[in-house]
């Protein structure tokens, strides 16, 4: 059965701004860093075969964080890049209520496009990775758009967290979303530095 774990990026200063980053190469700021370090010493008590990162500076960070001590081979995928939002990047909340209020954006990339491309990665990761456990570092709009591709159930249907877990796995011959914006493991993170704080 191959798996793949779904990992949106650590946090940005856009995340934390609340603007729209698509393509635009953010980095992490410190605490996406952070969050990147916690996820790399929970994946270590599982078993993968290889990391699979989006080429833009957000996933590919946090994928060579959290392969400090896996050193697994890592492969940069541009079927999986965050959906581009054309005219609206970089744009606050408040901006883009103002100038999209229907959240149509000019020269965004389509929905089909971006689930074509989706597919096709994925299409590719089962043939070249048949049977493996893969970690992917992709988006929010992506995951979020993965899940709508292969769950019905629209009550699943979530925000994407930074950092979080959605585990989609090829069951039956087909692809099924099998948790969805797990963060347990940031949660247990987020205590042991509260406490070490103390």
């Amino acid at each position: 059965m191959t798996k793949i774990c779904f990992i949106r990026h650590g946090e940005t200063d856009w995340n934390v701004e609340k603007r729209l980053q698509g393509t635009s190469d953010v980095p992490l700021n410190d605490f996406g860093e952070l969050q990147a370090h916690w996820c790399k010493e929970y994946l270590m008590e599982g078993h993968w075969d290889v990391i699979v990162t989006s080429p833009l500076v957000r996933s590919r960070k946090t994928a060579e964080i959290i392969n400090e001590k896996l050193h697994l081979p890592l492969i940069v995928m541009e079927e999986f890049k965050e959906r581009f939002f054309g005219d609206a990047e970089g744009m606050s909340l408040e901006e883009r209520k103002s100038l999209f209020p229907f959240g149509q954006y000019t020269n965004q990339e389509s929905r089909a496009r971006l689930n074509n491309r989706l597919q096709a990665g994925l299409n590719r990761l089962k043939d070249d990775y048949k049977g493996k456990n893969i970690l992917l570092i992709s988006h929010g709009a992506v995951i979020s758009s993965m899940i709508r591709m292969f769950e019905e159930d629209e009550s699943k249907y979530c925000s994407i967290s930074n950092a979080s877990f959605t585990t989609l796995e090829f069951i039956d011959a087909e692809w099924k979303v099998t948790s969805s914006n797990v963060t347990k493991h940031l949660d247990k993170m987020y205590t042991l530095a509260k406490n070490n704080e103390g």
